[in-house]
């Protein structure tokens, strides 16, 4: 399984759910077998910056790329790109993380 992690920092604060908004668009792409758009709760005093998060499950890598290559992929980009300023993404492949012991089981 892929995850696919992102965060997005808003500088406009009244821009906020105006960029939630366009995020869950994603959630109709028929391609996750998870995926979640969210606030940040901002509770940990040392990491305040990133407003919100993606948070997608992916069968393989096709099922990701797919995702990425359908047009409502393109309508939410064009939709938050003008209104955030960082965008920071991480995909990576489950079966290559550590696991803790109970999740090994």
């Amino acid at each position: 399984m892929i995850r696919h992690v992102v965060f997005f920092t808003v500088p406009n604060d009244g821009n906020l759910d105006t960029v939630r908004k366009g995020l869950q668009i994603l959630t109709r792409i028929p391609y996750a077998k998870h995926l979640e758009i969210a606030l940040n709760r901002k509770t940990d005093p040392a990491s305040k910056e990133v407003d919100v998060v993606v948070y997608g499950e992916f069968v393989d890598d096709a099922a990701l790329a797919a995702y990425k290559a359908h047009e409502i992929y393109a309508e939410s980009i064009r939709r938050v790109k003008p209104l955030r300023e960082m965008r920071f993404a991480v995909d990576y492949d489950t079966s290559q993380a550590f696991v803790t012991a109970d999740e090994e089981a």
